[in-house]
C-alpha cells in the first residue's frame, strides 16, 4: 500500500478542520437565529417579572389586597371569555417582545471644531479671573482642559452659545458683586452681544449658570385681566420667574403668560409706584394700562404734566374725576385729592372708635396718576407756586390706610427732580427702557441677575416690587386710541375697556355737535 506524502496528508486535514470549522459557525449562526426571538421574549418576561414586583412592593399595604383582587377579577375575566387565554398568551408574549427588545445607544455627541475654539477661546478669557499663582493645581489655566471647567454647554442655530454651566475655584469671591460683575461682563462680550442672559450663582456649590433668554411677546394688548381686586398686572415677564400665568386672549387664540402683579390696598407692602424711562420707552403707556384697569373698581385723577394730550381718551369717562394738564388744574386736583385722603381717615377713624365699619364712600378706592411732575415743578417754580409734588405728601404717607394709591411716571434724567417724599414711600419700581446695569440698580435698589441690551421695544424694562427680585418687564400694548400710528387692533382693544361717558360729559358736548351741525 502506497504512502501519501506528509505535506498532502497536512494540506488535507487543514482543508478538513477549516470545512469543520464553516459548518460549526453555520450551524451556530443557524441556532442563533433561531433562539433570538426566544432570547428577546425570555429577557422581556424578565423585565416585565422584575417590574410587577418593583410595582407590588411600592403598593402601601393597605391597598395591597385591593390591588390582589383587581388582578384575580381581571384573570378570571380571561378565562370566562372564549379564546380568552389564548388572547392573553397572545398580548403577553407580544409586550415581552416588545420589553425584551435591545435598544440601540444613542450615538456620542460633542461639539464640533468650531464649537470647541468657541470653548476654549472663553476658557482662556476665564483665566486671569479664576485662577491665583497659589493654586497648585488650577482648575483654570492657561492651555489648560476647558471640559473640566465647563460642565454643561449648549448652541443656537447660529453657534453661539445658549447654555452653559461654569465652575470655579472656591476661593473665588463670589460673595462680592464686583467680582460677580466682572465675570458676567466677560462672558457677555464672549458668548455674543446683543442678547439678554441670566445669571445664577450656586455660592455653596461654586458654579454659575449662564442662560440666554428668549425674547418676552410684544404682541399682548390690553384687555380684562383675570385679577382679583386690589391687583394691577404691570406686565408680563419669564416663566422662570414668578409661579403664576394669566389666560390672555391672542386673537382668535387664548394662552397662558406669566405676569408681573402688583398689590395694592390696606395690606400692600407696596402701596404707590414710581415709573422711569427714557422718551418713547412706554412710561406713559404703562400709566394708561394702569388706569384702565383701576377704573373697574375704583375712582382715578390723572395730572398730566406734558401737556400732549396722551389720556384725553378717558375724559368725560364713568370713574374719571379730573384729567388735568395745566399747572391751575393740576394743582387743584392734588389739592382736593389731599384733603379727600384726610377726610377718608378722619371717618375710618370715628368708624372704628364708634365700633363701626368703615363708611362706604371711603372704601371705595382712589388712584391718583402724576404724569411728568418735573415739568410741572418747572412752571410752578417760574410762576412763584408751590411744586405739585408737595401736595403728594398726605396720600403718600397716609394713602394705603385711606384707600388711595399714587402713581407717578417721569423721564429718567428727571429722577433728581423727585421729592424725597416720592423716592421714600414709592417701593414699587418700574424702569422701562435702554439703562445700564448702574441705573438699574439706582432706580431698583438691586442690580438685575441679567444684562441689559442697548436696543429694547417700546414697554420693555424691569420691575421689582419692594425688596423682591428684579424681574424683566413688557407692558401690555395700550397706546393712544386717538393716534393716527396706532393699529386698528390695539386702538379696539382700547376702545372696548374705555368707561362710558358721564351724562355731564355728553351734555357738553351736545351744543358743540350742534355748532358744528
Amino acid at each position: 500500500m502506497a504512502r501519501r506524502p506528509l505535506p498532502r496528508i497536512l494540506s488535507t486535514g487543514t482543508a478538513q478542520l477549516a470545512r469543520s470549522r464553516e459548518l460549526a459557525r453555520s450551524a451556530a449562526d443557524g441556532a442563533t437565529d433561531v433562539l433570538h426571538p426566544l432570547i428577546t421574549i425570555t429577557r422581556g418576561l424578565r423585565r416585565l417579572a422584575g417590574a410587577g414586583r418593583r410595582k407590588w412592593a411600592a403598593t402601601p399595604k393597605e391597598r395591597r389586597g385591593s390591588l390582589l383582587f383587581l388582578v384575580a377579577s381581571v384573570v378570571l375575566v380571561v378565562a370566562l371569555i372564549p379564546y380568552g387565554p389564548m388572547l392573553a398568551a397572545i398580548c403577553l408574549m407580544a409586550a415581552a417582545a416588545w420589553t425584551g427588545r435591545e435598544r440601540a445607544a444613542p450615538a456620542p455627541s460633542g461639539p464640533d471644531d468650531a464649537q470647541v475654539q468657541r470653548l476654549q477661546s472663553l476658557y482662556e478669557a476665564l483665566v486671569p479671573y479664576f485662577s491665583v499663582p497659589e493654586d497648585p493645581s488650577p482648575l483654570f489655566a492657561h492651555g489648560g482642559e476647558w471640559d473640566k471647567a465647563f460642565t454643561a454647554y449648549g448652541f443656537d442655530d447660529d453657534g453661539r452659545i445658549s447654555h452653559l454651566v461654569v465652575r470655579y475655584p472656591a476661593y473665588f469671591t463670589d460673595g462680592e458683586a464686583e467680582s460677580r460683575a466682572r465675570i458676567e461682563q466677560v462672558l457677555y462680550a464672549k458668548s455674543g452681544r446683543g442678547r439678554e442672559y441670566h445669571f445664577a450663582w450656586d455660592e455653596e456649590g461654586n458654579a454659575l449658570t449662564v442662560t440666554v433668554l428668549p425674547p418676552l411677546p410684544t404682541d399682548i394688548s390690553a384687555q380684562r385681566f383675570v385679577t382679583a381686586p386690589g391687583e394691577t398686572v404691570l406686565g408680563f415677564t419669564d416663566p422662570t420667574a414668578v409661579q403664576r400665568t394669566l389666560p390672555v386672549a391672542d386673537g382668535d387664540e387664548q394662552r397662558d403668560v406669566p405676569p408681573v402683579v402688583w398689590r395694592t390696598g390696606i395690606r400692600s407692602t407696596e402701596p404707590h409706584l414710581l415709573v422711569l424711562g427714557r422718551p418713547g420707552s412706554g412710561t406713559t403707556t404703562l400709566l394708561r394700562s394702569v388706569a384702565l384697569q383701576a377704573l373697574q373698581h375704583g375712582d382715578v385723577v390723572i395730572v398730566e404734566g406734558s401737556g400732549t394730550g396722551d389720556y384725553a381718551c378717558l375724559t368725560g369717562r364713568a370713574g374719571v374725576l379730573a384729567v388735568e394738564c395745566g399747572l391751575a388744574g393740576a394743582l387743584g386736583s392734588l389739592e382736593w385729592a389731599a384733603h379727600e385722603t384726610e377726610r377718608r381717615l378722619i371717618a375710618a377713624n370715628r368708624a372704628r372708635q364708634a365700633g363701626h365699619p368703615p363708611p362706604d364712600d371711603t372704601k371705595r378706592p382712589l388712584w391718583i396718576l402724576l404724569d411728568r411732575p418735573g415739568i410741572l415743578g418747572h412752571l410752578a417754580a417760574a410762576d412763584g407756586h408751590r411744586d405739585p409734588q408737595s401736595l403728594l405728601q398726605v396720600p403718600l404717607r397716609h394713602g394705603r390706610a385711606a384707600g388711595v394709591t399714587v402713581v407717578v411716571a417721569d423721564q429718567l434724567d428727571g429722577m433728581e427732580g423727585l421729592t424725597d417724599t416720592v423716592r421714600q414711600h414709592t417701593r414699587a419700581r418700574v424702569l422701562l427702557g435702554p439703562a445700564t446695569a448702574d441705573q438699574v440698580e439706582e432706580v431698583l435698589g438691586a442690580a438685575p441677575h441679567t444684562t441689559p441690551t442697548a436696543d429694547m421695544p417700546p414697554g420693555r424694562g424691569y420691575a421689582r416690587l419692594g425688596t423682591g427680585p428684579v424681574l424683566r418687564l413688557q407692558v401690555p400694548a395700550t397706546p393712544d386710541p386717538y393716534d393716527d400710528a396706532t393699529s386698528d387692533a390695539h386702538r379696539r382693544a382700547v376702545l372696548d375697556l374705555l368707561p362710558d361717558r358721564t351724562a355731564r360729559a355728553d351734555a357738553d358736548l351736545a351744543p358743540a355737535a350742534v355748532a358744528e351741525g
